[in-house]
């Protein structure tokens, strides 16, 4: 069950500050923007991706990371084994979407899931 970082980060905006997270990212920063997955805003962070969604009924931000393995289920699987909290319903992931959520003991939401290229 070896994991390795994936190259997405979401951070969950509140509706009254999304704009203002936007113009940091694009207009103070200078990360360059794309809409591949729009609603959703995306930065190139270095080799990552940061996606800015808005969430209307959040009242601060949250970062979302995510895991890559090559077998979600036995990952998902070890980590319940070892008390990770499993967290599905914090977003609908779709029919037939190779991975799932967990939190880490600070809450931390993590997408757990096996990349398309694999």
């Amino acid at each position: 069950m070896a994991m390795t970082g994936g190259i997405n980060i979401a951070m969950k905006v509140p509706s009254h500050q999304y704009q203002a997270v936007i113009a940091f990212y694009r207009d103070t920063v200078g990360l360059e923007p794309f809409d591949e997955k729009a609603p959703a805003k995306g930065f190139i962070l270095g080799p990552n991706r940061l996606w800015i969604d808005e969430a209307p009924n959040y009242s601060q931000a949250e970062v979302w990371l995510e895991l890559f393995t090559d077998d979600h289920e036995a990952a998902l699987g070890g980590l319940a084994e070892k008390g990770v909290v499993r967290c599905d319903a914090v977003e609908d992931l779709g029919e037939g979407f190779r991975g799932g959520w967990i939190m880490n003991p600070a809450n931390i939401v993590h997408m757990v899931r096996t990349p398309d290229a694999w």
